[in-house]
């Protein structure tokens, strides 16, 4: 009895629907009443009868609907032990509560440069339980100004992945990329600035960067692979030894070899604080995408990061490039990726890979053949243990081919859903916030994809009445026309650059027969005044 009042508490809110029933139930009631005790009825009485009987039909159903709303929000509010202040809780709160996005899956990402930065940007839309652990491994190339003038460390991969977590996606990348150009301060990077200031109030790097989350309202948080001065050295097939991270692809192509193996310098690299710890409370670990020989690999190099990759328990997840890079993976396919990083790790690093399904427009392709890439070849039969997960990956951003942070990221959170489900926990609130947000994502996705169709559509309508405004010789053969004008263009560019070169040689010309004819006169004057010499001289001896 005492559980059942509890329902009737005001704190509950409940009694102001349960009253709004009874009065609908009444109304509807008197309504049904008054039309079979009356004998004889007027139109006027009818349309009150029924007007009566709407409004208290409408009464019922409206405080069915928000009684059974707040009965939910009252369950969430006693059950559920991660809502701090439960007195403000409503249904929206259910799928974007701050708290129950907190408790969204614990993910670690691997890895350095833009790859990086795509899978946090997309990943921070289901979770604030991001880890990024970066690379720093820029030590013993060119040192910029605002580096040397304020001693900071390499934290340009650092840099761009606090942007990539932050809220406000625009004006922090501003912010951080700013260099100012007058005053005391000309040189200077807002970021380098920022880190060696937050340097002086913390006592170290490592401190600063971690206390970033705080300062910058980021979503999860960034933490360097290691605080010690790591170099990237190549080991080449032909044995040659590259030490500088910057000329591996340069070397690599000049040499015309590849890479046997990468190491680090020195070898015992410590990993900062924090980065075991994170591996190890990880729900998915991802590897990649990035520059596999100077991104990837050198993270798991450092002591003891491999070794808790293996040991954890967290779905294990490498996504791969969709391009080669030019002077490290030329010719590569998805299994010579992970069979680069199983030969320098081990096995048991990943267990699951993502590769792109490869549709991408041939005209795109072409631009990246004529700087000696290629699309990842999807050869997945020489490696054996993974589960491989083809998926729709890419995108062309200005003509460049991308990694889309949405797509990669849906990938990721439905693989962490089925590993939910196959653990019978289709209940568990992660999984439900996790995957009410799948489902949203992909309505507006679709949604996307229909207004990109509709707007190519009508740009085909427009084309079409274009041509059909046109003679059809001028349709049929428009494209011919149009080379055929460029070509002419082009010849008549020719012919006044050799004309104007035409020019500038008969000036030229010119110029010197004027110089040889001045000597000519010059040297017959000369000769005539030897001559009137020698006869004067002959005159006097006689």
């Amino acid at each position: 009895m005492g559980g059942l009042m509890q329902w009737f508490k005001s704190s509950n809110k409940m009694k102001r629907w349960i009253f709004l029933i009874l009065i609908g139930i009444m109304l509807a009631c008197y309504g049904l009443a008054k039309i079979l005790v009356m004998k004889e009825i007027s139109f006027v009485e009818v349309g009150g009868v029924v007007a009566v009987f709407v409004v208290g039909f409408v009464a019922i159903v409206l405080g069915l609907i928000f009684l059974n709303k707040r009965t939910l929000e009252v369950l969430v509010e006693s059950t559920d032990e991660r809502m701090e202040n439960k007195s403000n809780v409503n249904v929206k709160s259910l799928i974007f509560n701050k708290t129950v996005y907190d408790k969204g899956p614990n993910i670690v990402v691997i890895g350095g440069g833009t790859g990086l930065d795509t899978v946090l940007y997309g990943l921070k839309k289901y979770t604030s339980n991001l880890t990024a652990i970066v690379t720093i491994s820029d030590y013993g190339e060119a040192v910029t100004n605002s580096r040397k003038e304020l001693q900071t460390l390499p934290l340009d991969d650092v840099k761009d992945s606090i942007i990539s977590l932050s809220t406000q996606d625009g004006q922090i990348d501003k912010l951080f990329n700013y260099e100012f150009k007058n005053g005391k301060l000309r040189g200077l990077n807002f970021s380098d600035i920022y880190f060696s200031a937050m340097k002086e109030i913390n006592g170290n790097f490592e401190d600063s960067i971690i206390r970033s989350n705080e300062v910058l309202n980021m979503i999860g948080k960034v933490i360097p692979v290691t605080l010690d001065e790591m170099k990237i050295v190549a080991e080449l097939e032909n044995g040659y030894i590259v030490e500088d991270r910057s000329k591996i692809p340069e070397i690599v192509s000049e040499k015309i070899t590849k890479i046997n193996r990468i190491l680090i310098s020195p070898s015992n690299c410590k990993p900062a604080p924090g980065v075991i710890d994170a591996i190890k409370n990880a729900d998915c670990i991802v590897i990649g995408p990035g520059s596999l020989y100077t991104n990837v690999i050198p993270n798991l190099l450092v002591n003891g990061v491999a070794k808790a990759i293996k040991e954890s328990a967290a779905i294990k997840l490498y996504i791969s490039n969709i391009m080669t890079d030019p002077g490290q993976t030329d010719n590569y396919s998805v299994s010579d990726h992970l069979n680069a990083i199983i030969e320098h790790c081990g096995t048991g690093i990943v267990d699951y890979c993502i590769y792109d399904t490869g549709e991408i427009i041939p005209e795109f392709i072409k631009k990246y053949n004529m700087q000696g890439q290629d699309l990842v070849d999807q050869d997945i039969e020489k490696v054996k243990g993974i589960k491989f997960l083809q998926r729709n990956l890419s995108m062309i951003i200005d003509d460049y081919i991308r990694h889309d942070p949405s797509l990669v990221a849906s990938s990721i959170i439905e693989l962490i859903c089925d590993d939910l489900k196959y653990q019978d926990k289709q209940n568990d609130p992660q999984y439900m916030m996790l995957n009410n947000k799948l489902r949203e994502e992909k309505r507006i996705n679709k949604i996307k994809k229909d207004m990109e169709k509709k707007e190519k559509k009508s740009k085909g309508k427009d084309k079409e009445k274009a041509k059909r405004g046109k003679s059809k010789f001028s349709n049929k053969y428009s494209e011919r026309i149009a080379s055929i004008r460029e070509a002419d263009a082009k010849a008549k560019k020719r012919k006044e650059k050799e004309e104007k070169k035409n020019k500038k040689t008969a000036k030229t010309t010119t110029k010197k027969s004027k110089t040889t004819t001045n000597r000519k006169k010059t040297s017959e004057e000369l000769r005539k005044e030897m001559l009137k010499k020698l006869e004067n001289s002959k005159l006097k001896d006689k």
